[in-house]
């Protein structure tokens, strides 16, 4: 999305959105943000010297508002979105990937690439 767009009306930069669910399968109090930002890293490959991990940008869509910090009940879904700022205007060549790893600094559970459009 680009400013000023809808879901980025506020940002300065172009943004990379995902709409998702979280289901609590724990014990652990968690809602649908906490859940996703232990889980998630985006990265766009952008950079030959170093690696460009993306920055959280504000929420894409307002329905999640009131819900998006939410705790979550056990075996209960929530839905919620989530975006980041691409770090330049035109920067819609490179794909983002995302990288799911078993909590912050846990082991690498998997990575798909998304393209931009």
């Amino acid at each position: 999305m680009q400013p000023g767009e809808k879901g980025n009306e506020y940002g300065e930069k172009p943004v990379f959105a995902i709409w998702y669910e979280t289901t609590n399968l724990s014990d652990t109090d968690i809602n649908p943000t906490s859940g996703w930002m232990t889980v998630f890293e985006a990265v766009q490959d952008n950079d030959p010297d170093a690696v460009n991990t993306l920055e959280v940008a504000g929420l894409p869509d307002d329905q999640f508002l009131d819900s998006q910090l939410e705790t979550i009940k056990k075996d209960g879904t929530v839905k919620n979105a989530v975006a980041y700022e691409l770090d330049e205007l035109d920067e819609l060549e490179t794909p983002v990937t995302l990288i799911a790893s078993q909590g912050i600094g846990g082991d690498k559970l998997g990575e798909e690439n998304f393209n931009i459009k």
